[in-house]
């Protein structure tokens, strides 16, 4: 029995008010200016892992591999193509405004020449023999960007630390208080060092879940750091003493409640260097997840994992260089802005401007037209960002609904953005009021994709128009009422997806798929509505599917389609068009 089924079907022939604000920010909040307008970082996982290609410390803690043999790949680690400037100007040329990498990770090898009691250091211990973190800050701020350490509060190695792999305990705090003493006293001066050496801009932590605030001495911690940078930005993990949320791998289906948000996000599925692991992101889907989360509102801290040698993968080089290609045609419409209009205004990802005089929207495929509801105030224009040259003609109605002809638009490989410039900030609806439209208006229209669109538009909604009308479950001899006007070829496309429109109802919830859909009667079919053609996957976030008693196909395509599941929770529906 097929009891769960998501089907695409695709439109056409290809297939009183208040006003925008950006968060309201205290003084005190002055500090995350840079980090709000970043919108895009790059993490950096390097360190002896990358020797066997195998999980970061993960490895030796979860018994995969026993601590010794880990340890030995600090013999292995060499950094012999090692060129910091290099690194940097990649980074840079991505797009990044800052970049955060692994001074030390719960293993314990720091990449620095640490004097804090008992430390492996890379630059003593390894076979580099040198001190592989201070070229690359130096490096960072010469160039202008921010400098974030990550730093692991948990240190599986020392002998000071209580716990050492997931199955062994050295001692219990409660009968051994000094020694959990001499270990917060190690681990405070190492971050002493960082700061007093580096003045990072922020500073990552990571592995507060193994000890409380009180155990860890988190308040103390913060006094160390604010001693050499008052103005330190601190992420969630130091027991929620921090600046900003940090959630992990999984993209959030709604914009986090936190005013300032990073998503921490790998190009494959590994952290660290893995030469096995080829399951890597394609560039599309990178620059996807960045406009998903610009329209969200938070940042996309985006990891590589050098090599050994201190070089890095084909594949890592590919997606950055790429993302510098789409955030450098796209600059205004990324760096500054604020998370963008509500679903019910716009079916699809958008941002606000920090002047607040334009909204962008971030189209993940080719079609002809696009409608934003609710609008209090008309745009002066509207234009495509990156293409000087592109005319793009608009409608407004008394509605507040804007129709963007995009017919002549050429589209980018990966999202193409439109402006829609106003002379004073634009403000949206408070009872949004679409266009009222009745069954037979709807037929009427010349453009069948217009037609399709306003059917799906109002049925994603909760009112399918289409009921009680004469339509069929098979599309076959339906008797809707049609006159003179009534458009043939609308009648075809209700006939051919009569069973996405036959007794069909309210789709899913704003945030899981950036787009129109529906859902059966019984509620276990879901019909995405796809417009135009995307420039790569359809992501579908926050979908649990049962496998063994589904079925994936897509309407009008003789195509292959694959699910590409993550952990995350993020389903994509791989099309080849």
């Amino acid at each position: 029995m097929k009891n769960r089924l998501i089907k695409a079907i695709f439109l056409g022939l290809i297939a009183s008010s208040y006003t925008i604000n950006a968060q309201t920010e205290s003084p005190d909040n002055s500090k995350m200016e840079w980090f709000k307008n970043a919108k895009l970082g790059i993490f950096i996982h390097w360190g002896i892992y990358s020797v066997d290609g195998i999980s970061e410390s993960w490895s030796f803690f979860n018994n995969y591999i026993n601590h010794e043999n880990y340890m030995k790949q600090l013999n292995g680690f060499s950094a012999s193509r090692y060129h910091p400037d290099e690194w940097t100007e990649l980074i840079k040329k991505s797009g990044a405004q800052y970049a955060v990498i692994t001074t030390k990770h719960h293993d314990g090898v720091s990449l620095w020449n640490s004097k804090a009691e008992k430390a492996v250091t890379i630059p003593t211990h390894s076979l580099a023999k040198k001190d592989v973190l201070t070229p690359f800050v130096s490096s960072l701020k010469n160039s202008g960007l921010k400098t974030g350490l990550y730093f692991s509060l948990p240190d599986w190695s020392h002998p000071y630390y209580d716990i050492h792999t997931r199955t062994k305990k050295r001692y219990e705090i409660k009968n051994d208080p000094k020694r959990w003493e001499q270990f917060i006293h190690y681990y405070q001066t190492q971050l002493s060092e960082l700061s007093s050496q580096y003045h990072p801009d922020l500073l990552w932590f990571d592995g507060d879940w193994e000890h409380s605030s009180t155990e860890w001495k988190a308040p103390q911690t913060l006094d160390i750091l604010k001693k050499y940078n008052p103005g330190i930005i601190i992420n969630s993990r130091l027991n929620n003493h921090g600046d900003y949320d940090t959630p992990e791998q999984g993209i959030p289906v709604l914009s986090p409640q936190s005013q300032y948000w990073e998503l921490c996000y790998t190009m494959n599925d590994s952290w660290g260097y893995q030469p096995d692991d080829h399951h890597y992101k394609t560039p599309n889907m990178i620059v996807r997840t960045l406009a998903d989360v610009i329209s969200m509102g938070g940042n996309l801290l985006l990891d590589i994992g050098p090599k050994p040698d201190g070089t890095l993968p084909e594949q890592q080089i590919e997606i950055l260089k790429n993302l510098g290609r789409w955030t450098s045609k796209n600059k205004e419409a990324i760096y500054g802005t604020t998370r963008g209009l509500p679903f019910e205004n716009f079916k699809g990802k958008s941002s606000v401007a920090g002047t607040k005089k334009s909204i962008f929207l971030y189209l993940e495929e080719a079609k002809d037209f696009v409608k934003v509801y609710g609008l209090a105030n008309k745009p002066d224009a509207v234009k495509i960002v990156g293409e000087r040259d592109a005319k793009v003609n608009f409608s407004f109605s008394n509605e507040g609904t804007v129709i963007i002809d995009l017919s002549k638009v050429s589209f980018d490989q990966d999202v193409t953005i439109v402006e829609l410039v106003f002379k004073n900030p634009p403000a949206l609806m408070e009872n949004l009021k679409k266009d009222r439209q009745v069954l037979t208006t709807i037929l009427e229209n010349k453009s069948t994709r217009i037609a399709a669109y306003d059917m799906a538009d109002l049925l994603h909604s909760g009112n399918n128009l289409l009921n009680g009308s004469g339509l069929t479950s098979d599309g076959q001899d339906m008797k809707i009422p049609q006159t003179a006007k009534t458009n043939p070829e609308t009648l075809q496309w209700i006939s051919k997806h009569a069973e996405a429109l036959y007794e069909t109802g309210k789709g899913l919830p704003a945030g899981h798929y950036p787009g129109m859909s529906a859902l059966s009667k019984d509620r276990k079919t879901l019909y995405l509505f796809v417009e135009g053609t995307p420039t790569g996957p359809i992501a579908l976030k926050g979908i649990k599917i049962i496998f063994q008693e589904s079925e994936l196909w897509v309407r009008d395509l003789s195509s292959v389609i694959q699910f590409i599941i993550n952990c995350t929770g993020v389903t994509r529906l791989e099309l080849s068009i």
